[in-house]
């Protein structure tokens, strides 16, 4: 066979081979974009999976490390409460001491003002009379001896300080107890004049009129049957 006889059925195949190539051009890019609109969205799942677990602690470090610092924490929060108590505390006494009417020091002062206008007092010691508290033997000041003490279930307050005028010294004694009304009242006062112990100058002496009222009001024994 002649190459002029096979022409036509090349051409022929050459052209069967196009129409094959021109169809099946567009399969590659018809399966990539099947395959892309089908596959799972798996970044989109992992990121609302993260964003589900934002809960989840990121603390890495080891258990005994934070037990440690959350110990600390709490010795720092109890060291802050005691203080906070500590100076709450020291307010209260400050402010009892300073504008309370029966604090030591408010009845110290009392007294003492009663003692420098007694007339007695004056002319015993010299006007003017000041007091102060217990002296060390350094001659140092220290602040005015008392005590507090419970006797029958009514509180009692006792005192001693000094006084000094011009010509002498003497020692101011007094107790005073807590009244039904809450108040305080003089058991007894005096000064006790260095020069002269054995007579004292007596302001205030109710000893005998207190233990009489509570000796009646106290009840009576039962006879015993």
């Amino acid at each position: 066979m002649s190459l002029l006889a096979l022409r036509p059925l090349l051409v022929r195949q050459r052209n069967l081979s196009l129409s094959l190539l021109r169809y099946t051009r567009p399969l590659p890019s018809l399966v990539c974009r099947y395959s892309t609109g089908n596959a799972p969205n798996h970044s989109s799942k992992s990121l609302s999976a993260g964003s589900d677990r934002t809960d989840v602690s990121t603390d890495v470090r080891p258990i005994g490390e934070r037990v440690k610092e959350n110990t600390k924490t709490a010795s720092y929060m109890g060291v802050i409460l005691l203080g906070v108590g500590v100076t709450g505390m020291l307010f209260y006494v400050i402010f009892w001491e300073l504008f309370s009417s029966d604090s030591p020091n408010n009845i110290y002062s009392e007294a003492l003002e009663r003692v420098k206008e007694e007339p007695r007092v004056k002319d015993a010691l010299g006007a003017p009379i000041k007091g102060y508290g217990e002296e060390t033997r350094r001659g140092r000041r220290t602040r005015v001896a008392h005590t507090q003490y419970v006797k029958d279930g009514v509180e009692h307050i006792r005192m001693q300080f000094h006084v000094q005028g011009f010509r002498n010294r003497g020692t101011v004694h007094l107790e005073k107890r807590k009244t039904d009304a809450g108040g305080y009242e003089y058991r007894y006062l005096f000064v006790q004049l260095d020069y002269n112990p054995h007579s004292p100058i007596i302001l205030e002496d109710n000893r005998l009129q207190q233990d009489a009222m509570r000796s009646a009001a106290s009840p009576m024994p039962q006879p015993f049957l």
